[in-house]
């Protein structure tokens, strides 16, 4: 009788081990995919938050990237979090979105007032 709570307590510990292994399994098997994925001209975030562009990948265990025109650093290849999108020029997709605005703005015309009648003068 004072057995089977123990074996009870054992057993859920084990099966939370278990899944808990499991999960760490999935989530560097997932890195690691990504870090073999990485190709030169790839858009990524590192583990720091820094985001840059690869432009070399010729070392098994670091990458190069360009994180501003003409800068280039070099990190570990597990210093990589994920893959992001493209990098967006701010200026072009601003100038994209004013000539939208000015397309869609109506256009304006001025009226010229009536003429005034004399009998109708407020003064």
């Amino acid at each position: 009788m004072d057995l089977l709570p123990l074996l009870l307590l054992f057993g859920l510990l084990g099966l939370m081990m278990f899944f808990m292994s499991r999960r760490q399994r999935r989530a560097v098997q997932q890195q690691q995919e990504l870090q073999s994925s990485l190709a030169v001209g790839d858009r990524v975030m590192t583990t720091s938050g820094l985001y840059g562009t690869i432009i070399d990948i010729s070392d098994e265990a670091t990458i190069d990237l360009e994180i501003a025109p003409g800068v280039e650093t070099t990190w570990l290849r597990a210093a990589v979090r994920e893959k992001v999108g493209p990098e967006v020029d701010i200026e072009e997709e601003y100038e994209e979105e004013l000539a939208d605005e000015v397309a869609d703005e109506p256009e304006v015309i001025e009226e010229t007032p009536e003429e005034i009648k004399p009998g109708k003068q407020k003064g």
